[in-house]
C-alpha cells in the first residue's frame, strides 16, 4: 500500500527486492525529468501481470501515467503508446515470468526495431505472485510447487538472449544497490533505442537468493554477483559477449550501441514527406 494510493490493499512481502527497484526507478525518473525539463505526465509506465505489475500503483512522489496491461504483452502495448506519441518517455516494468516466459516472443522484434523505450525487468527466478511456481530463470532441478520432482528444463540466460537479439542497451544490477541501479535506469532512459535494465530482485518468500548473490564469508559462500571491471567497453560487442558468457551475475552496463536509428526515427524518415490520414478519415473508411 502507498500513501498516494491508499485504496489498494495489496503489498509486497517484507524484504522483497521490488522495494529497492521502486526507489531506484523513482530517483531515476526524478533526475531524468529534471534534466530533460519534462513534466511527469510525459512518462508512461506499462506493466504486465505479476508482483512487478504492482509498480504502476506503488510508485511514490509525482505520479506518471500508468497502464496495468495483460500478461506478457507489455512490449506491444508500449510500442503502441510510443508510436502514438514518440515524445513520451515509456517505461516497461516486468518480471522474469512475465517478460521472459509468455512475453519472450516480443523481445526480438522490438530489439530489431530498436524501439525507443526502457524495460526494467525484476528477476526473482520464480512466479512469486501465484505462490512459487518455477519460472524461465529458475535453476535446473529446483523443487517448486509446479515442479515437485525438480525443474526439468534448463534455465533461460536473459543477458545472453538480449545481446543475441540485438537489444541496444543492456544493463545488469541488483535490487539492494539502489544508487547504482538508479544511475543505470537514468542512463537507459537517456539511451536512444531499446534499453533493458535487468535487476536481480530476490523473492524472500519463495526464492530468497540474497545470500547466494552477495555471498557469505562466514559460510564460505562465494558471491554470484560481481562488478564488471572498470576497463570494460560497453560499445565493444565482443567484450559484451565475454561478459554474458562468463559465470556469475555481472553488475554494470554490459552493452551500449548508439549507432542505430530508433524505430520512431525510421518511421518519421519514411513517412515524413507523406500526408497522413486523419483519424476521422480512417474511421470513415471503416464505415463504408
Amino acid at each position: 500500500m502507498t500513501l498516494k494510493n491508499p485504496e489498494y490493499d495489496f503489498k509486497w512481502c517484507p524484504g522483497c527486492g521490488d522495494f529497492g527497484v521502486r526507489r531506484g526507478l523513482e530517483n531515476a525518473l526524478e533526475k531524468y525529468l529534471a534534466e530533460t525539463e519534462q513534466p511527469t505526465e510525459n512518462t508512461v509506465v506499462v506493466a504486465g501481470i505479476g508482483c512487478s505489475g504492482n509498480m504502476v500503483h506503488m510508485l511514490e512522489k509525482e505520479q506518471p501515467f500508468g497502464i496495468h496491461g495483460i500478461h506478457g504483452r507489455s512490449l506491444p502495448i508500449s510500442m503502441g503508446i510510443k508510436m502514438g506519441n514518440p515524445d513520451l518517455n515509456v517505461i516497461v516494468v516486468a518480471g522474469d515470468g512475465d517478460f521472459l516466459g509468455i512475453g519472450a516472443e516480443h523481445i526480438a522484434p522490438q530489439a530489431m526495431r530498436n524501439l525507443n523505450i526502457t524495460a526494467v525487468v525484476m528477476d526473482n527466478g520464480v512466479y512469486g505472485l501465484t505462490k512459487g511456481q518455477s519460472s524461465p530463470t529458475t535453476d535446473l532441478g529446483v523443487i517448486t510447487s509446479s515442479t515437485p520432482y525438480g525443474k526439468m528444463e534448463e534455465k533461460v540466460h536473459p543477458l545472453r538472449n538480449y545481446l543475441t537479439m540485438g537489444v541496444s542497451f543492456i544493463g545488469s544490477t541488483i535490487s539492494n544497490k539502489v544508487k547504482d541501479m538508479s544511475d543505470m535506469m537514468y542512463e537507459a532512459m537517456s539511451h536512444p533505442g531499446f534499453s533493458i535494465v535487468h535487476v536481480q530482485s530476490p523473492c524472500t518468500e519463495y526464492n530468497n537468493t540474497y545470500e547466494a548473490l552477495k555471498g557469505s564469508v562466514k559460510k564460505g559462500i562465494e558471491p554470484l554477483a560481481y562488478d564488471i571491471p572498470e576497463g570494460h567497453d560497453p560499445s565493444d560487442a565482443e567484450a559484451a559477449q565475454e561478459v554474458v558468457n562468463a559465470d556469475g551475475i555481472p553488475l554494470g552496463v554490459i552493452f551500449r550501441d548508439t549507432s542505430r536509428p530508433t524505430f520512431d526515427q525510421r518511421v518519421k524518415d519514411t513517412t515524413g514527406s507523406k500526408e497522413m490520414k486523419s483519424v476521422e478519415s480512417l474511421i470513415e473508411g471503416f464505415s463504408i
